[in-house]
């Protein structure tokens, strides 16, 4: 085990990755890499200056087959787009890694089928992104002590299984009993729960919210939240407005936060029913088309993300919010199956649980196979 180091932040380690991705591997010695460095030793894969370029490079294929979902990093169709997009930047692939920039940049483009100058502007900054968290979440858990063995346990023995399809959540002692009695799990659709303090909504990286007659979380709690005229038409839209001034005020109009970003609007006319804020968690992102794609670290971070915004809203705004509700992140056109969204979800959720008890959690769900996948999820550690 690898005792717990301080990690650089999230920026730090983009920026770093974004002038390596310029500079190339073979020049990493001449880039700056004090973020790199500390993270792929936090991570074990290196000890120090002597292997420091060759323990970066291991961490950031490690952190690219993350991405992937654990399984073999290909170039093809089968494997995760965003993984592939993210090794042809870096020039992961074999025989690729000393291209130049742009031919890199050229290849990770052809992954989506978009223009380089698109891929520049969208898909790169996700990957990008995408990849410091994965190294962030290496770093994390090689420092986390790990769990007895099976047989000391007295559990059985099973044989291990090699290129799990999608990641596990990270390993955890089993929590306190009154952790899984704070979470109710609710056959509800989102936009019909009523007396609870934040809704949150699942969004994609650009925060632009579904159309209200998509059969989404975020269309449904745009169409919901919206202000209507006596003969019913929509004539305040009052999410999709908030979301607009933030991006507007952050300067992001037309560009991508990073996957797990949280915003908080007011609740519009779901008001009415009991909801103090709707929370957009950003956590989708578009593959082209109308595809998305959801890695399920996102949505632990997401949910951590979640409760530290209403944290800082209960200061800030002087906001008694102790009720938060969550829908099924990234298991709609997000395309994570649904039994590992759950784990995740839940994985997350007791772990905020276990450091501030003060909240109840419910999960809200339409279809009932999802919801007794939550309450299994919910019984297991």
């Amino acid at each position: 085990m690898n005792p717990m180091r301080t990690l650089p932040s999230h920026q730090e380690l983009v920026d770093e990755l974004r002038y390596l991705r310029q500079r190339g591997l073979p020049r990493l010695r001449h880039c700056p890499r004090d973020a790199l460095r500390e993270v792929a030793l936090a991570a074990g894969c290196c000890t120090g200056p002597d292997d420091e370029l060759e323990g970066i490079e291991e961490l950031l294929g490690a952190a690219v087959r993350r991405l992937a979902g654990g399984g073999p990093l290909l170039d093809t169709d089968g494997c995760d787009p965003l993984a592939r997009a993210a090794a042809h930047c870096f020039g992961l692939f074999a025989h690729r890694r000393g291209l130049p920039a742009a031919d890199r940049r050229k290849a990770a483009a052809a992954v989506y089928g978009v223009s380089t100058e698109r891929f520049r502007r969208s898909q790169e900054r996700a990957a990008v992104e995408e990849l410091a968290s994965a190294m962030l979440a290496l770093a994390r858990e090689a420092g986390r002590p790990k769990e007895p063995d099976a047989v000391a346990t007295g559990a059985p023995q099973s044989a291990p299984v090699p290129n799990p399809p999608l990641p596990a959540p990270p390993p955890t002692t089993a929590p306190p009993r009154w952790v899984a009695e704070r979470i109710t799990v609710l056959l509800s659709p989102i936009e019909l729960v009523r007396d609870v303090d934040i809704l949150v909504s699942s969004e994609n990286i650009y925060l632009e919210m579904s159309k209200t007659f998509r059969p989404t979380v975020s269309g449904a709690l745009r169409r919901a939240a919206a202000v209507r005229n006596p003969s019913g038409e929509i004539v305040g839209d009052v999410l999709a407005r908030e979301l607009a001034l933030w991006l507007r005020a952050h300067g992001r109009t037309g560009l991508p936060v990073r996957p797990g970003t949280v915003v908080a609007t007011s609740a519009g006319a779901l008001s009415r029913n009991g909801v103090r804020r709707i929370y957009h968690a950003a956590v989708a992102t578009p593959t082209g088309g109308d595809v998305y794609h959801v890695a399920p670290t996102t949505v632990a971070e997401a949910v951590q993300a979640s409760f530290a915004l209403a944290r800082e809203e209960r200061t800030a705004l002087s906001l008694p919010l102790s009720t938060i509700c969550f829908p099924l992140l990234g298991a709609g056109r997000g395309g994570l199956p649904t039994d590992v969204a759950a784990r995740w979800l839940l994985w997350a959720v007791k772990e905020e649980l276990r450091r501030d008890p003060s909240w109840s959690v419910r999960l809200a769900t339409r279809k009932p196979e999802h919801a007794e996948l939550l309450k299994a999820a919910n019984s297991g550690p």
